[in-house]
């Protein structure tokens, strides 16, 4: 096999708050490069550019961020790398979901139109938007009447993550915006018809987010006809697009795009996957049953197998999801970092913060380092890891998070430790649900700069999980597979390699470290998970007082 030692590609991988470009050689996954560039409008969640408030729960960005983004770190890692750009022969995309941008005839984003400008629904519809919850009953009732086995893949609950519910939204809050949309497409999929001038749909993306489904297609016009007489041609208008397989090709790099980036023009550009499943390749996974464990800002657990399974909580499964041939099954938590950076910024004396700098540490080192000292159970404290809700196994954005255990004599390093093991015992709790459906797990591969800033939560993990944590060597697994996918796009004809299974075995690496389950430690584990699987239960199915809690609030807020 033709190995292209030599020869390059460019991940461009597009989160939360910025991009990021990695330029690889593909013979060995080499990193020659790195560029980022955070969006200048980050994420629209308070107002919008024009100074129009955006709702609490809504969540926007500004289109042009990601042309801007694109055109100064491509240039950039060319000439940081030194790679010759002839060298380069592909590019791929990885995006946030599901994040939707809606365009006029012309293409043009409706935000664009001043007409349209000051309604927040025009812009780019980010991920994290649970402006569309209230509409999330009627997508669930209407799958449940005509397609129930979609509720199979979406682990028996609509999320409001889903495009429909996103889009029933639009319909119902702006009719005019919706009669005015040509095309509504994932940021990624329109991202990479920028590069190639082709109106390509990632099959994988519409399979985890807009309920695609292998040798069915799409849902019947019955079912969109149900949700809203509008939405009846909605798959043959504003969805219309051909699906392809991730590691497929979905056009060539245009003479214009390749002037602007430096590249070079009819270059390989590969079809756009989301940034965490992007991830799964990245972190060097290839086989079935191997789980991607992503520690960032939020979490993600996300995994290939070869057998269609029913599992609770899931936020998607769908055929080719993540490694073709294969289905490909996501979940995740919400909050993750973030919750040790709320924990830091509100419930960590200055005290604390004070002596973090007198040591020359950062805060979150200086708390782990303190926490480390302290035996699993000697906290006498215990969390559920819902501060941004729950995103698996209860599909529910209106959970919230509690402590139990706290007294006047509870330090801060406690509190600390007991966010770093609640995020732990629910992955647990994910985990368990894979098993429980009969998803046989071998392996767990952690990718996220968190997994190398953070050797406590680490071990924390093995402990809990009770399993080996493999660690990728890459701190950028998501752009590392983009990289990747944009390899096997390229094919053996231009020096890439003939399938996408190919290209992630040659171009991933794992650290020759990891963490083993220490025996006592898991012993004092499975007790506080058991404990913590009651409160999951009792709080998240029995007692809905923190949904009565959100309902009040939610009346305070409107009242004021």
């Amino acid at each position: 096999m033709n190995t292209g030692k030599g020869l390059y590609t460019i991940g461009l991988d597009f989160g939360t708050l910025s991009g990021r470009a990695l330029l690889v050689d593909i013979g060995n996954g080499q990193v020659m490069g790195e560029a980022m560039l955070d969006y200048p409008h980050g994420v629209l969640d308070s107002m919008l550019p024009s100074g129009v408030p955006v709702p609490r729960g809504w969540a926007f960005q500004h289109p042009q961020d990601y042309l801007d983004v694109l055109e100064y770190i491509v240039p950039t890692v060319i000439k940081q790398s030194g790679v010759d750009p002839e060298k380069i022969i592909g590019v791929a995309v990885d995006f946030t979901g599901c994040t939707l941008i809606s365009l006029d005839e012309d293409g043009v984003p409706l935000c664009f139109l001043p007409e349209f400008a000051d309604n927040p629904l025009s812009w780019v519809i980010h991920w994290k938007h649970h402006g569309a919850a209230p509409y999330k009953d009627e997508v669930q009732a209407a799958v449940q009447l005509h397609n129930p086995s979609l509720l199979c893949r979406h682990g028996g609950k609509i999320s409001d993550e889903c495009m429909m519910v996103k889009v029933l939204q639009v319909v119902r809050e702006a009719p005019l915006l919706y009669e005015a949309t040509d095309l509504i497409m994932e940021a990624g999929d329109w991202m990479t018809m920028q590069l190639t001038g082709n109106l390509i749909r990632s099959q994988a993306m519409a399979g985890y987010k807009a309920f695609w489904q292998e040798k069915k297609g799409y849902p019947d016009k019955a079912f969109y006809r149900m949700l809203d007489e509008r939405l009846e041609d909605f798959v043959e208008t504003k969805l219309r697009g051909e699906l392809r397989v991730i590691g497929e090709k979905a056009g060539e790099l245009t003479a214009g795009m390749a002037k602007k980036l430096g590249l070079m023009p009819g270059i390989a550009v590969a079809v756009a996957h989301y940034d965490a499943h992007a991830a799964v390749v990245g972190s060097g996974i290839s086989e079935p049953g191997k789980v991607m464990l992503t520690l960032g800002t939020s979490g993600g657990f996300v995994l290939a197998h070869d057998k269609d399974c029913a599992v609770q909580g899931t936020t998607g499964m769908t055929e080719n999801g993540d490694l073709p041939g294969l289905y490909g099954y996501a979940s995740g938590q919400f909050s993750l970092g973030d919750s040790f950076a709320w924990c830091v910024k509100n419930m960590i004396p200055e005290s604390c913060t004070k002596e973090a700098e007198k040591e020359g540490k950062n805060i979150q080192v200086y708390l782990s380092e303190k926490a480390a000292r302290l035996a699993p159970g000697e906290s006498g404290l215990l969390a559920l890891d819902w501060l941004g809700g729950n995103r698996s196994v209860l599909v529910d954005a209106q959970l919230s998070c509690m402590m139990l255990g706290m007294t006047l004599q509870t330090k801060p390093e406690e509190i600390y430790r007991a966010f770093l093991e609640s995020v732990a015992f629910g992955t647990r709790r994910i985990m368990e649900a894979y098993l429980g459906a009969g998803i046989e797990i071998t392996e767990i591969h952690a990718v996220g700069g968190i997994v190398k800033k953070n050797p406590l939560l680490m071990q924390i993990y093995a402990d809990v999980l009770n399993r080996h944590i493999c660690v990728c060597k890459t701190t950028q697994a998501a752009a590392l597979g983009a990289a990747m996918y944009a390899a096997s796009a390229a094919g053996e004809r231009a020096g890439g390699y003939a399938t996408l299974k190919d290209a992630v075995e040659q171009m991933s690496e794992l650290e020759e470290y990891g963490y083993d389950p220490i025996p006592g430690h898991v012993a004092v584990y499975e007790k506080l998970y058991r404990e913590f699987e009651r409160l999951h239960d009792y709080f998240g199915c029995e007692n809905p007082v923190m949904k009565r809690l959100f309902a009040v609030r939610q009346q305070g807020l409107e009242s004021g």
